[in-house]
């Protein structure tokens, strides 16, 4: 098996680009603020909190949140790991039957603060958001603005290409370290969380090997013969064997995306030279795609390419630049900017 230093950097959709600037400068510079697709019913055993978190790891705030409460951190759920260094708005839920809140707002902390609290009938679920919308600030902008606008527009009618984002393996590539030394028995890792992190960083890096086969390729937006197609909005999959006039244009108008495997055990969903593409990659990490497996995750799909909504982009000053845009859940905005600016 290589070893986890041997992933190839990932090959860019519209070539490697021009400019370089910094990102992250002070946290105001990577705003996100989460977006739910259904209603607070307003009552129920769970109490639901909007929390503003400006340096903070989303874990951290939720066992700040269970000490509040005077329950066990695992009475604490969220939707998804927000970004640490970053102000970001992301909800929270916590599990209190028969119990009234806590003062929330007790005891101000100032890494974070509480914006909105509702009871609800459900606890909130990993994955449970319509999407995020971001507001990312470049400095020390070095490059031809004329080239920064014209791929911005390329990536407003094209997408980008959906790999997990850097954030997802740890420091360094520290969480797939990890990841081959629990599979391979060399590390007991017995908290659930940590093991959760370290099996998702060995999927996602198979996905992201797909997903970079098929960018150098030129088919991460199109189509091809035993293709798992996935419907836009709602994750259902099909898998074609043969595409027509049809298929093609509503995969051109973005209401279908092709898409890559998230493995585990089970038969892939895809065909013909999909499939052989899929194995053949899974076959070059055995310890990954059989630990996967074993760990009892599912075979699943993710979309091959990414989808930029509601986006702006705008120059304040010589040297500074201001995205604004939306996307689905799961989704990186790093993964958006890596195809615009280098950053330093």
């Amino acid at each position: 098996m290589k070893s986890v230093a041997a992933f190839d950097p990932l090959p860019f959709a519209y070539g490697q680009p021009g400019l370089s600037g910094r990102l992250r400068t002070i946290p105001e510079d990577f705003q996100v603020r989460e977006e739910l697709d259904f209603p607070l019913d307003g009552a129920g055993e769970h109490a639901w909190l909007r929390v503003r978190k400006r340096g903070a790891n989303t874990d951290w705030v939720a066992k700040q949140l269970a000490m509040r409460a005077n329950v066990s951190p695992n009475a604490v759920s969220y939707a998804g790991l927000k970004d640490r260094h970053a102000v970001t708005e992301q909800w929270f839920s916590v599990h209190l039957p028969g119990r009234p809140d806590p003062d929330w707002h007790a005891g101000p902390h100032p890494d974070f603060t509480i914006l909105r609290t509702i009871r609800h009938s459900r606890k909130l679920r990993r994955g449970a958001l319509s999407g995020n919308t971001f507001c990312i600030t470049v400095r020390d902008l070095h490059g031809d603005p004329a080239e920064l606008a014209s791929r911005w527009q390329a990536v407003i009618a094209t997408g980008v290409p959906n790999y997990f984002g850097e954030q997802r393996f740890g420091r360094e590539a520290s969480n797939l370290e990890r990841a081959e030394a629990m599979l391979s028995g060399q590390a007991k890792i017995r908290d659930r969380h940590q093991r959760g992190l370290y099996l998702s960083a060995a999927r996602s890096a198979l996905f992201n090997e797909v997903l970079a086969q098929r960018v150098a390729m030129g088919t991460w937006n199109q189509a091809l013969p035993g293709e798992v197609l996935m419907l836009a909005g709602n994750h259902s999959i099909f898998t074609t064997n043969a595409l027509d006039e049809t298929i093609c244009q509503r995969v051109a108008t973005f209401d279908l995306h092709p898409t890559g495997p998230l493995w585990g055990a089970g038969e892939l969903r895809s065909g013909h030279s999909i499939k052989e593409l899929e194995e053949v990659i899974a076959a070059t990490r055995p310890l990954f795609r059989d630990g996967l497996a074993a760990a009892g995750l599912k075979q699943e799909r993710r979309a091959l390419r990414l989808i930029v909504w509601d986006s702006t982009l705008e120059f304040l000053e010589p040297g500074i630049v201001v995205f604004t845009f939306r996307l689905p859940g799961g989704a990186y905005a790093t993964t958006v900017l890596r195809e615009l600016i280098e950053m330093a």
